[in-house]
């Protein structure tokens, strides 16, 4: 895959508030795709150096999802999101 459709292979979502609502301040939305975008290179370096070494590509994969899955919401209040 060529590196102009690797990038054309994700967009970020429309971010959304906890209502549904779309995210309209054009510089939470820039710091949340710039943020995902660092995460897509980092990830994308980690999948490409364990292909290197000789890694199973599908448990990196779920190695990678897993690590998404662990992420903890620190801002949980009485047990809400």
């Amino acid at each position: 895959m060529s590196e102009s459709s690797q990038e054309q292979a994700f967009m970020p979502p429309v971010w959304r508030h906890p209502d549904g609502t779309s995210v309209s301040c054009k510089e939470q939305i820039k710091v949340l795709n710039e943020n995902l975008e660092e995460l897509r290179q980092i990830a994308q370096d980690a999948l490409e150096d364990g292909l290197l070494i000789g890694c199973d590509e599908r448990q990196l994969r779920e190695t990678l999802k897993d690590i998404m899955d662990s992420l903890s919401n620190p801002y949980v209040r009485n047990g809400r999101k």
